[in-house]
C-alpha cells in the first residue's frame, strides 16, 4: 500500500509515474513537524532495526550510524565522512527486525524534493531517524508484506528502468587521455590480438574540438564517421562522452543557437549564467525547460550520424569549477592580502577562498531556471539537472532512433532517471576500500530503479595495482555496466597492460559466459519492477544472521556472489544462509563444483579465481564460447552448459531478443527450462 502527502506547493520533478491521490489517512508512521522552512520526520529505531536504500551513497548497505545528505556533488572522494555523493535517491526503507512494543511496522519512504534533503540514521541519536527536507514535498510511504514488496510497489511507482542494448552488455575499456584514433585502434588490438573480448571504446573530452560538445577534432580523429565504421567492423562501439557545461565561443553552432534562443540559464540579472569547466568559461543549457530540453537533446543527433549508438553524460550535477563573479570576488580578496603578514588564520582563510571557487553553495543559488514559465533558482532544484540532461538526450533518441536502444549513462542523477538511462557510480579510486563500496551501493541502486550500473573498474583516480584490477574485475563480470576506467596520469590499467595476461582473459571470458544468465536476470528485474542485486536477507528475510552481512550479494534469482575485496587475502569468510553449491572457476573451462552446508565457511579464493554460489533448486546458464570470441556478437546462446543443485529438478526462465530493438516482451524471447537432478550432475566434477 503506497500513502501519498502533499506539503506546501511542490515542484513537480518527474520521478513518479503513478497516479495517485492525495492520502486521507494521517501520517503516522513517523512523527511529522511542519516548520517554517521544513518539513521533519522522526521516529525511534530499536536496536535490531535496519535502513536499506538512498542509492549511491557511502558506506554500507545497512545506512544506520551516520548522515546523508541529498545533494548532487561532484566529489571524487568518496570517503567515509562524505555525506553527498552524484546522485540523489531520496528512497529508503526502515526494516523493524522485531515489532517494539507499540507495534510499529516496516516501511519505505520516499520524500520527493528536488532541493537538499537530510537523512540523519542515527548520526545525530543513534536510536532516532530523522528526515529534514524542504516544506515543499511530496512525501510517499509504502507499507508491505516484506522487504522485496516494498521495493517492487516504489519501482511501480517510479516506472520502468532503461534496457541497454546488448552489447553494453560486453566488457567495455574507457580512460581520459586516448587522444588520438590511433591510440584507439592500438587500445582494440591490445585486446583483441590477446584474445582478450571488448565491445566498446570510450572517448573522454580529447576527443572534442577545444572540449565543445558536440564537435569532434578532425586532426586527432579524422574522418570520423569512417572510423566509426571501421571500430564496428571489428565489433567495437564508440561511446563518446558529453559534459554539460556549452563553451562561450564566438561562431560555435551551439553557444550561438542557445544565447540566440534564450536556452540557457540565466543569473539574477536575466543574462545567461557564466561559470567555468572544462572549456572555461560555459554556459549551461537549461534542461528544466522543455523548449531547451528539446534543443540540447537534438544535438545528439549529429553524432548519431557519425555512427555513434552510446553516449554518457558528465559534469552535470552540474559541475562547476567556478564562476565569472566568484571568481571576480575571490581575487579581489586575495589582492587585499597580499602585503599582509598572514598567520595562520589568514592563511588558511586565503586558502579557503581558493579552495572553495569549485561546487560553491552561493554559486548555486546566484543562477536560475525557466520551468517552462515559472522561475526557479537552481539550488532549489538542483538534483533534477543530470536527470533531466540524460531526459533530453533519451526524447531526442526517441525521435531518432524510435526502434533502436541506444547505450545512455549519466555521473549525477535523481530518482525518475532510471527510466531514461543509467548510471555509473562516478569518479572513485584505485583503493581496496573503493571496491567494497561498489558492491556495497549496489543494492541501494537497484532499489531506486537504477539497474544498468556498474563503477569504475581498477579505480579511477590514484595508481592501481595488477592485484585490485583483477579482484575488482571479478566483481565487476556481475555487473550489467562493466567498464574499466582511469584517469590521466595515472598508471594504465588496461588488462594487457599487465603481466599475467591469461588470468585477466580467463576473467573476462567469463562475462561472455555469463551473458545468458546476466542478461536472463536483468530483463526479469526491467520487466517484473524487481531487483537485480539484492542483500542476501532480501531473499531470507528469517534468518537473522543474513541481516549482518554486509559483503554479499544475490545475484538474479539463482546465485550468490562473495567478492574479495581485501589486499593479499588469499580467501574470505561467507555466510551460506541455506545448502548452496560452490561453483569454482579458473576458466570457463576449468570449474568445480561442491555442495556446502549451511552456516559459516572460509573459502579459499585464488587470486585468478572466481566463486560463485548457486541456490537450492536453481541452475545457472553458461554460454560454450569458442576461443576466438571477441565481442558480444559472437557470442551463441544456442550453445548452453547448465550448472545447478537440485533436489530433484530444477528449472529456469531464459531469456533472450535481438539486443536491439526496444520491443521486450514477445513470448518468443522466453524460454523454460527443467533439468532433472541427474542431469545436472553430468557438470559436476
Amino acid at each position: 500500500m503506497i500513502s501519498k502527502y502533499i506539503f506546501g506547493e511542490p515542484i513537480e520533478t518527474g520521478a513518479v509515474v503513478m497516479e495517485l491521490t492525495q492520502s486521507e489517512a494521517d501520517f503516522s508512521v513517523m512523527q511529522l513537524e511542519v516548520q517554517e522552512n521544513a518539513i521533519q520526520l522522526s521516529c525511534h529505531m530499536a536496536e535490531n532495526d535496519i535502513v536499506y536504500g538512498l542509492g549511491e551513497q557511502v558506506r554500507g548497505m545497512n545506512k544506520r550510524g551516520f548522515a546523508y545528505i541529498s545533494n548532487a556533488t561532484d566529489d571524487p572522494a568518496h570517503t567515509e565522512n562524505k555525506h553527498s555523493l552524484y546522485g540523489a535517491h531520496n528512497f529508503m526503507i526502515l526494516h523493524r527486525c522485531e515489532k517494539d512494543s507499540d507495534g510499529q511496522k516496516s516501511f519505505g519512504i520516499f520524500v520527493d524534493d528536488p532541493g537538499t534533503v537530510i537523512f540523519d540514521v542515527g548520526q545525530t541519536d543513534l536510536d532516532k531517524l530523522v528526515i529534514t527536507a524542504g516544506k515543499n514535498c511530496v512525501i510517499y510511504v509504502i507499507e508491505g508484506n516484506n522487504l522485496k514488496d516494498m521495493v517492487k510497489q516504489f519501482r511501480e511507482l517510479i516506472g520502468q528502468s532503461y534496457v541497454a542494448p546488448k552489447w553494453a552488455f560486453g566488457y567495455q575499456q574507457s580512460r581520459w587521455s586516448y587522444e588520438t584514433a590511433e591510440e584507439v585502434r592500438s587500445v582494440v588490438e591490445g585486446h583483441h590480438g590477446k584474445g582478450i573480448p571488448l565491445d566498446a571504446v570510450y572517448l573522454d573530452i580529447d576527443y572534442m574540438e577545444s572540449y565543445k560538445d558536440f564537435t569532434v577534432d578532425e586532426e586527432k580523429f579524422p574522418n570520423f564517421e569512417e572510423f566509426t565504421a571501421e571500430m564496428k567492423e571489428q565489433g567495437v562501439h564508440l561511446v563518446p562522452i558529453i559534459d554539460a557545461g556549452v563553451k562561450i565561443e564566438k561562431d560555435y553552432p551551439t553557444y550561438e543557437e542557445g544565447v540566440r534562443e534564450n536556452y540557457f540559464c540565466k543569473d539574477e540579472d536575466g543574462e545567461d549564467f557564466v561559470a567555468a569547466v572544462w572549456p572555461g568559461k560555459v554556459h549551461f543549457p537549461d534542461v528544466l525547460n522543455s523548449r531547451a530540453r528539446e534543443w540540447f537533446g537534438g544535438k545528439y543527433r549529429w553524432l548519431i550520424e557519425q555512427g555513434i549508438d552510446g553516449f554518457w553524460n558528465d559534469m552535470n550535477e552540474p559541475a562547476i569549477f567556478y564562476s565569472e563573479k566568484n571568481l571576480k570576488k575571490v581575487f579581489d580578496e586575495i589582492m587585499l592580502k597580499k602585503d599582509e603578514n598572514m598567520d595562520l588564520h589568514a592563511f588558511f582563510q586565503m586558502k579557503n577562498l581558493v579552495v572553495g571557487l569549485s561546487n560553491n553553495p552561493v554559486d548555486y543559488q546566484s543562477f536560475y531556471h525557466d520551468m517552462d514559465g515559472k522561475k526557479i533558482r537552481h539550488d532549489q532544484v538542483h538534483n533534477l539537472y543530470g536527470f533531466n540532461m540524460t531526459r533530453a538526450a533519451s526524447e531526442a533518441f526517441d525521435k531518432i532512433e524510435p526502434d533502436k536502444r541506444i547505450l545512455l549513462f549519466s555521473r549525477s542523477s535523481y530518482v525518475g532517471m532510471h527510466r531514461y538511462g543509467g548510471i555509473w557510480t562516478g569518479d572513485n579510486n584505485a583503493w581496496w576500500g573503493q571496491l567494497l563500496l561498489s558492491i556495497q551501493q549496489m543494492p541501494g541502486l537497484n532499489m531506486c530503479g537504477f539497474l544498468y550500473t556498474g563503477s569504475d573498474i581498477g579505480g579511477f583516480g590514484s595508481d592501481t595495482t595488477e592485484d585490485l584490477v583483477m579482484r575488482w574485475l571479478e566483481f565487476g563480470i556481475f555487473t550489467p555496466l562493466m567498464r574499466n576506467h582511469a584517469a590521466i596520469g595515472t598508471r594504465y590499467q588496461e588488462a594487457y597492460q599487465f603481466e599475467n595476461t591469461d588470468a585477466f582473459r580467463n576473467i573476462i571470458r567469463m562475462r561472455y559466459g555469463l551473458l545468458p544468465y546476466i542478461y536472463s536476470e536483468y530483463m526479469k528485474a526491467v520487466l517484473n519492477n524487481e531487483m537485480y542485486f539484492r542483500p542476501i536477507a532480501f531473499d531470507y528475510p528469517d534468518d537473522s544472521q543474513a541481516f549482518r552481512v554486509e559483503d554479499q550479494l544475490m545475484v538474479g534469482e539463482s546465485i550468490m556472489i562473495a567478492p574479495v575485496y581485501v589486499q593479499n587475502a588469499k580467501g574470505r569468510y561467507v555466510y551460506l544462509p541455506e545448502d548452496m553449491m560452490m561453483v569454482r572457476m579458473k576458466s570457463l573451462e576449468e570449474k568445480s563444483c561442491e555442495v556446502l552446508h549451511k552456516g559459516h565457511h572460509y573459502i579459499d579464493i585464488a587470486l585468478d579465481e572466481v566463486v560463485i554460489f548457486v541456490k537450492k533448486n536453481h541452475m545457472l546458464p553458461l554460454a560454450v564460447l569458442d576461443q576466438n570470441v571477441k565481442t558480444i556478437a559472437d557470442v551463441d546462446e544456442n550453445r548452453i552448459e547448465w550448472i545447478g543443485f537440485a533436489e530433484e529438478s530444477a528449472e529456469y526462465m531464459l531469456y533472450s531478443d535481438d539486443g536491439m530493438s526496444r520491443n521486450y516482451t514477445p513470448q518468443e524471447n522466453w524460454k523454460k527450462v527443467v533439468l532433472t537432478k541427474e542431469e545436472l550432475a553430468k557438470t559436476k566434477k
